[in-house]
Parts: structure tokens; C-alpha cells; sequence
């Protein structure tokens, strides 16, 4: 199946959800939670993320996470919830309110199978009580959402591994090739020359197919994640947005979208000249009226 065809299926799938003035949505993607090990990239960013999570929280917005939430190719997720149970009882926190949304990406395309969401999400036994205790059992999974407004205009939200035909179709042989061959290697500094994040060139035609099939679509504006590569578009640009991922080195980056504008933004940890640390937010692209980007 081509890239045209994987991306055209998703937006005819997609969830809707809705997209006017009262919406407040905060986009993540490629947070890779891991076992807190070597190779565990969320690990060193894990306090920013949960924070700001805290913080969109009581601020009403509903959580979106745009694929790779959990890095189910190196990890189990029983070890991934051990390290993290955490930030996983902040997001329940969200699904409790029903502002808690997942899209599934390669590295976690085992919740495209239901049996396994429920299998993971459903509850989590309390070392404490030695009691089982509810999770999210009916946590929301699909490959991609529309944000549509009353007029029929939307936004497409999906990973973007779509457009990365090895990832998607042989994404098996790929985790496979992660989980011994090159994660292992990591501990040397070698990377996985297939994975977009890693390798530029790979990066571009990922980035270049996504761009055709919106120019192939009466320019339907699209945010996804996968490359790891922020995207803001100017408002006379093709509209295709990338929140980024959790997993740089200093920050987190991701997307706010509020009072029908969408602002590109990082939270990371300074230290300000007294000594003390803190955590702060900062715009990297002024807020843009959405309807600027949507037909």
C-alpha cells in the first residue's frame, strides 16, 4: 500500500473530535517511555514532561499523544510502567475526565490490537495494598483523529509513520532489528540508520510524502510527530505541523491549541541566577489562527 493510500485510509478512519473556541488540546508524540535503563531517552526529560502535564491539567486541556507514547520495541511495558507509574497515574488523571486521547505510532503499534491495550491499560496491582487497582481499561487508541469544526473543515492528527513505509508495514522486523541489533549498539553511539529521528535523509522523504499527499488534498492540514522534528508552517506555507517529541536532549516540545489558534511550544529546566531551578514554558512560534491553515 502506498503513502497516498495509508494516509487517505487514516483520514477516512479517523476519530472525530471536536474543534471550536471552548477547545483546548495539548499534542505530545515520541515520549518512547522506557525502563529508566541506558537506552531510556524519556528518562533524563521524564520530571519536565510529568510537569507539564500537571499543568495543562488544571488547565482544562485534553491530552493527545500523537503515537510512540510507550517504547514497546525495547522494553516490556510491565518494565515501563514500573519506571513510570508516575506519570501513568497523571495520565489517568485525564482519562478519569475524558480528556485523555492515543494514537498509536510504530513503536507502540501493538495497541492497534484492542486485546493489548486491555491487556496493559486495564489495571496495575499496588505493591502497597497488594490489591489490583484500576488503570484505564477503555483508554482510547486509533490511528489518527480529525479536529473538526462546525463547518466540516479539519485537522488530521496522526503519528506520520504513514509515510515511512518500513516502519509501517514491516514495523515488526524493525522492532525486531531494534530490540537486538541496535539498541545494544547504542551503548557505542551507533544509530538506527532506519529510523527518521535518526537519520536526516530519511527524515526529508518522510517529511517530502506527507507534503505531497496535502498538496494531493486540497491542502488538509495535518500534525503529526515521527521525526522528531518541530514544524510550524507559515500561514501562506503548506499546512503540515510537527509537534515534535519528548526525547530531546534539554526539552519537550509539542503543540497547544486554544481559542482556535495553535501555538508550537517547549517546557525544559533553567536555572536562574540565585541557584534554584525551575521549570518553564516557552513559545517557539507565536499562536496562529487555525483557520488561517484549514479549507
Amino acid at each position: 500500500m502506498s503513502t497516498n493510500k495509508r494516509i487517505s485510509r487514516a483520514f477516512k478512519n479517523a476519530k472525530k473530535l471536536p474543534l471550536n473556541k471552548e477547545s483546548k488540546y495539548i499534542l505530545f508524540s515520541d515520549c518512547h517511555r522506557g525502563d529508566n535503563s541506558f537506552a531510556d531517552d524519556f528518562a533524563r526529560n521524564k520530571k519536565v514532561y510529568n510537569y507539564a502535564l500537571t499543568q495543562y491539567l488544571k488547565d482544562g486541556f485534553t491530552y493527545i499523544e500523537l503515537g510512540d507514547g510507550d517504547e514497546l520495541w525495547e522494553n516490556s511495558f510491565k518494565s515501563i510502567f514500573n519506571a513510570n507509574k508516575d506519570t501513568f497515574l497523571i495520565l489517568k488523571q485525564f482519562y478519569d475526565k475524558n480528556q485523555l486521547f492515543f494514537i498509536w505510532g510504530n513503536h507502540d503499534m501493538d495497541y492497534k490490537n484492542p486485546k493489548n491495550i486491555t491487556k496493559n491499560l486495564s489495571y496495575f496491582y499496588d505493591s502497597a495494598t497488594n490489591e489490583k487497582v484500576t488503570l484505564m481499561p477503555n483508554a482510547s487508541y486509533s490511528e489518527s483523529i480529525r479536529l473538526e469544526n462546525d463547518n466540516g473543515q479539519s485537522v488530521l492528527l496522526l503519528h506520520g509513520h504513514q509515510a515511512d513505509w518500513f516502519n509501517y508495514s514491516f514495523w515488526k522486523l524493525s522492532r525486531f532489528l531494534v530490540r537486538f541489533l541496535w539498541k545494544p549498539l547504542q551503548i557505542i553511539g551507533v544509530k538506527d540508520p532506519t529510523s527518521p529521528a535518526q537519520n536526516f535523509k530519511e527524515l526529508l522523504k518522510v517529511e517530502r510524502r506527507i507534503e505531497k499527499w496535502i498538496r494531493n488534498n486540497n491542502n488538509q492540514m495535518i500534525i503529526a510527530g515521527h521525526t522528531h522534528r518541530p514544524r510550524f508552517p507559515d500561514t501562506n506555507e503548506l499546512p503540515y505541523f510537527n509537534n515534535g517529541s519528548c526525547v530531546h536532549p534539554r526539552c519537550i516540545t509539542g503543540i497547544e491549541i486554544a481559542n482556535n489558534k495553535i501555538t508550537l511550544i517547549k517546557w525544559f529546566l533553567t536555572t536562574h541566577e540565585d541557584g534554584t531551578m525551575q521549570i518553564v514554558k516557552e513559545i517557539l512560534e507565536k499562536p496562529q489562527k487555525i483557520n488561517d491553515y484549514i479549507n
